[in-house]
């Protein structure tokens, strides 16, 4: 399986520093060029430390950068007049789409419209649940990840937050 993933998912796990969670994944793990430039080199100029863990998160491998082509697309097309959707979006849906792979993302709006168009999605939360089940974070561990992103900014709703601890409590 092949993950695509957004800024947000990645920038709440470098704030948390927690990026290591993403390896736990099955390769490939893809950041479009735009979700690049927005939470990199933007995120660089901008001063934000968050930004070079993600930078040294693609130059360790961990993650590749990929061109995404949204002009002949009729998925890119359709997404582009959304207007709940960034540039980013677009194109984390555009090459999921393309790929055949799930994006990674946590805004509503681009779940809303993944849904729309058949593309799978996972939040920042299942990366976590995921790395606990499947053995590489402990269950203290990854209420710690969770803790350590609501921190750092990251929103997570009351009710999804009870999910979530929850499930990580059902863990073996």
């Amino acid at each position: 399986m092949s993950w695509v993933f957004d800024a947000t998912p990645l920038t709440s796990l470098a704030k948390a520093e927690r990026l290591g969670v993403v390896e736990t994944l099955s390769e490939p793990r893809l950041v479009p060029e735009r979700v690049y430039r927005e939470a990199v080199t933007e995120g660089i100029e901008a001063g934000y430390d968050d930004a070079r863990r993600i930078e040294r998160t693609v130059e360790d491998g961990l993650v590749d950068v990929v061109a995404v082509d949204t002009d002949d697309s009729p998925v890119a097309t359709r997404l582009g007049r959304h207007p709940g959707l960034s540039d980013a979006d677009v194109a984390v849906l555009t090459c999921a789409d393309a790929r055949d792979a799930v994006a990674v993302m946590d805004e509503s709006a681009g779940r809303s419209a993944a849904e729309v168009e058949g593309v799978e999605t996972r939040g920042t939360a299942y990366l976590v649940l995921a790395a606990v089940k499947g053995g590489q974070l402990s269950k203290a561990g990854g209420r710690d990840a969770i803790d350590a992103m609501i921190d750092h900014g990251w929103y997570v709703a009351p009710d999804v937050y009870t999910r979530v601890v929850g499930k990580l409590e059902s863990f073996e």
